[in-house]
Formats: structure tokens, C-alpha cells, sequence
């Protein structure tokens, strides 16, 4: 994507202090869009994704606020619009992965998990509709994940989350294609990312004909693609993008 592409337009990223999250930010920048990083709580980390992002020429900003609640996605909202004036784009990619059995499981840990990884969608996409309704090449893009389509062991509220959100993104392609707004999710395979704690049960089972994990720039290179100016025909879809362990 050209440094022009993109130029003029408004991003607003949730879950972008680390990670995949960042990496959507950064690549955005690259491709000339002014961007709100938002998080969750950590201060420090959302603003060094700002500062990779300006270091690009892009602008940047950052907001907090808890994506569990009902006023965070509006904030978020607000927050891009009163800082940049218009918004284009919308990245939802915030998201929480615990591990835990349906034995094991509370009903506050599945609420917290939808709230955060598929209620926050929902919300921000609300908040967010009048101002993309203004612009020319509105997208919303939908970060998924390879076992809402495939399930995985000890993660039946993840698991529930993400194959919610591909549901939700073709509803929202139907509901917004008369207004010019694509709606596509991205479904990653294993990406390379830096946890906090051990690996997840269900990565000891997942394999791909490339051999690898992907980056998460690969992930970034996939929202690029489906905000820009050459994919103003595509909605609706789900792209996954998991070196071949699912071929769909």
C-alpha cells in the first residue's frame, strides 16, 4: 500500500497497545491515515504504538477505556472525532482469551469475555455509524480468529466471541452495503505475539502447510488491504489468514 492510499482518512484501533493490535495501527500510519490507539489500561504500551505510528508521519493518539463497559466504544468514538474530526475507519481487534473448561467456567468470566470480544463490536459500530456514514470509503474491519471456526479446548467463551463476530460482520455488510460501508473480518491462524503467560492448550494441536506462524504485520497487511480504495466491492467476507491450517 502506497503512502497515499490512505491519506486524509481516520482510523480508530481498539486493542492497539500490543501485538496484532499494534501492528494495524502502525501499518495504517504507513499507509497515510491519522490514528486513535485505543487500550484498555495500559498507558505505556498504547503510547509507544503512538510513537511508532508518527514515526511513520502519521498522526496519533491515544485514548483508554474499558471495552467491558457500555460508554467505552462511545468514548472511543468521541475521542477520535474531537481529536482528528472525522472518521473512516474502524478497527475492532479488542479482545480477551482465557483459558478455562465448561466445568471450570463462571458466568462472569463468559460475560466479561463476549462484553469485551463481541458486545464492544456491536457498540462501537453504533457509535461510530453517523461519522461513517460521512465519509466516501468507510470500512469496518472485524479481527477474528482461526477457532471460531474450527472450536478449541478450553476456550468454549473465545471460541463463542469470535464465531459471533463473523456472524455479525456479514449481518453489518447487508445492513450498511446501501451506505457505501464494507464490512469484512479477518480470521488469524497462530500469530507470533508476546504473551504474558504460557501457551494456550489448543496451539499444541494446530499445524499449516507453511510450517509457521504468522506476524502479526501479515495481519496488519490484511486490514490495509481491505480498507483501501481497491476493495470497495468486497464486504462481507471473512479472510483467513492462517498459512493453510484452514482452507475455507
Amino acid at each position: 500500500m502506497s503512502r497515499q492510499e490512505l491519506e486524509g482518512r481516520v482510523a480508530l484501533v481498539t486493542g492497539a497497545s500490543r501485538n496484532i493490535g499494534r501492528a494495524i495501527a502502525v501499518a495504517l500510519g504507513e499507509a497515510g491515515a491519522s490514528v486513535l490507539v485505543h487500550a484498555g489500561r495500559d498507558a505505556v504500551a498504547a503510547e509507544e504504538t503512538a510513537r511508532l505510528v508518527r514515526a511513520t508521519g502519521a498522526k496519533a493518539a491515544v485514548q483508554l477505556s474499558d471495552m467491558a463497559s457500555m460508554e467505552g466504544p462511545s468514548v472511543a468514538v468521541d475521542a477520535a472525532l474531537s481529536t482528528f474530526g472525522r472518521l473512516d475507519i474502524v478497527v475492532a481487534n479488542a479482545a480477551i482469551r482465557p483459558e478455562a473448561s465448561i466445568d471450570t467456567v463462571s458466568f462472569e468470566d463468559w460475560r466479561r469475555v463476549m462484553a469485551i470480544g463481541l458486545d464492544s463490536a456491536f457498540l462501537l459500530v453504533k457509535a461510530a455509524l453517523p461519522a461513517l456514514r460521512k465519509s466516501d470509503q468507510a470500512s469496518i474491519v472485524l479481527i477474528g480468529g482461526l477457532t471460531g471456526t474450527t472450536g478449541a479446548k478450553e476456550r468454549i467463551h473465545v471460541v463463542t466471541a469470535k464465531a459471533g463476530l463473523m456472524g455479525f460482520g456479514k449481518a453489518l455488510a447487508h445492513d450498511l452495503g446501501p451506505d457505501g460501508i464494507t464490512v469484512n473480518t479477518i480470521s488469524p491462524g497462530l500469530i507470533e505475539t508476546k504473551r504474558t503467560g504460557p501457551e494456550p492448550v489448543h496451539h499444541a494441536n494446530r499445524s499449516n502447510p507453511l510450517g509457521r506462524r504468522g506476524t502479526p504485520d501479515e495481519i496488519a497487511a490484511a486490514v490495509c488491504m481491505f480498507v483501501g480504495p481497491n476493495a470497495r466491492y468486497i464486504t462481507g467476507q471473512t479472510l483467513h489468514v492462517n498459512g493453510g491450517a484452514l482452507m475455507a
